[in-house]
């Protein structure tokens, strides 16, 4: 099986974070798909980042991330717009730890 990085614009941290949310391969990201692959990023605690979401969904793609522009770019951020507020609280795990404890108050969703 290939690994994550193989695939083009993701590298080792991307790899990383992928095998953190249970996606060990890139034959594995591939049949999920970009926005499968990247809601279980976000579920995993991972905190959103478009341009992160950016590079999978051009990666995927087989294109620089570079080439992706205008109308394009505008539909994918509200691809991942969707994405982030239909995924977990935000934040580092401890920060997840301490809203579930209720020993903070609610934090707005970031933009």
């Amino acid at each position: 099986m290939a690994p994550v990085s193989s695939i083009r614009n993701l590298g080792p941290a991307m790899e990383a974070a992928f095998s953190g949310a249970g996606i060990d391969s890139a034959e594995t990201l591939r049949s999920l798909g970009a926005d499968s692959a990247y809601a279980r990023l976000i579920e995993s605690g991972h905190r959103p980042h478009f341009m992160a979401y950016l590079a999978l969904v051009t990666g995927l793609q087989g294109r620089p991330l570079g080439e992706c522009t205008g109308a394009e770019k505008a539909a994918l951020r509200a691809r991942f717009d969707a994405l982030r507020s239909a995924g977990p609280h935000p934040g580092t795990a401890f920060e997840r730890h301490l809203d579930a404890l209720g020993v903070r108050p609610p934090r707005r969703p970031s933009v």
